[in-house]
């Protein structure tokens, strides 16, 4: 499963500086995210169903030659994203699975970096939707209802409408009235554009309430930070990301009732 080595010293320089999006596709997955896409597509498949018990670390070692850190990564991984629950001396367990459209949809080798983007999504826009509403202008609100609206048409005519869905989490992003907040989702750009648009996909290729509970989380976002709520607005915001990181992982995932 290691990665082989190549030797680049005899490849003609390119005539032109490599863009973010050349580094990434010329740079291999790491090997815990590897196995990670490895085992998660396992176990959506089938091969090891829920409450079934994953093999032994020493076993996977030797089954994908890699080494017990590597293991140990991917099974943290798998279990912080609560596909499987790990007991010492016991073993791994298959908690909840997948579903299989999701091994379709996301980009090959990806669903491991997928889910770490979503982690580092919660923290940053946690915090800016938390700013923009205590900062945002008319101007603002204007650019977010418009998104909001065409998420809304984008549902109802079943199409995934996630160029709408980047568009309004970026106008929350500038509301904040600092740069940064907008450079670094940029600089996430194609993680969050494919997400979503697996997200969303998912959302279409299941009961009609999962597409309207993702709409309703967008509107609770807009509804605080409109109503001026910087913390109900960043509460809306983390809770809108895990649920949509559950939704990917569960597609049996409902979120909690609101007391």
């Amino acid at each position: 499963m290691a990665s082989v080595p190549t030797n680049n010293r005899s490849r003609k320089t390119p005539p032109h500086e490599p863009s973010d999006e050349d580094l990434r596709a010329a740079r291999p997955p790491r090997l815990a995210d590897q196995l990670y896409d490895r085992l998660l597509q396992q176990i959506t498949y089938g091969k090891y169903p829920e409450e079934s018990r994953l093999p032994s670390e020493f076993d996977l070692c030797a089954t994908f030659g890699v080494s017990r850190p590597v293991v140990r990564e991917a099974l943290f991984r798998l279990q912080a994203d609560g596909v499987i629950v790990s007991q010492r001396g016991a073993g791994s367990y298959v908690r909840k699975r997948p579903s299989p459209e999701l091994i379709r949809l996301a980009p090959i080798g990806g669903l491991a970096e997928l889910v770490r983007c979503m982690e580092l999504r919660s923290a940053i826009e946690g915090d800016a939707a938390y700013m923009a509403a205590a900062r945002r202008s008319d101007d603002d609100l204007a650019i977010m209802a418009k998104a909001l609206e065409d998420m809304r048409i984008a549902f109802e005519a079943r199409q995934v409408g996630n160029d709408a869905d980047y568009r309004f989490h970026q106008a929350i992003a500038a509301a904040c009235g600092n740069d940064l907040f907008v450079t670094t989702l940029q600089s996430l750009s194609q993680q969050i554009f494919d997400y979503m648009r697996v997200m969303r996909s998912l959302a279409l290729s299941s009961a009609v309430t999962r597409g309207q509970q993702v709409q309703r989380e967008h509107e609770c976002i807009f509804q605080a930070i409109r109503d001026q709520q910087p913390e109900a607005a960043r509460d809306a915001m983390r809770e809108h990301i895990h649920n949509s990181r559950m939704r990917t992982l569960d597609e049996n995932f409902l979120p909690a009732r609101k007391r």
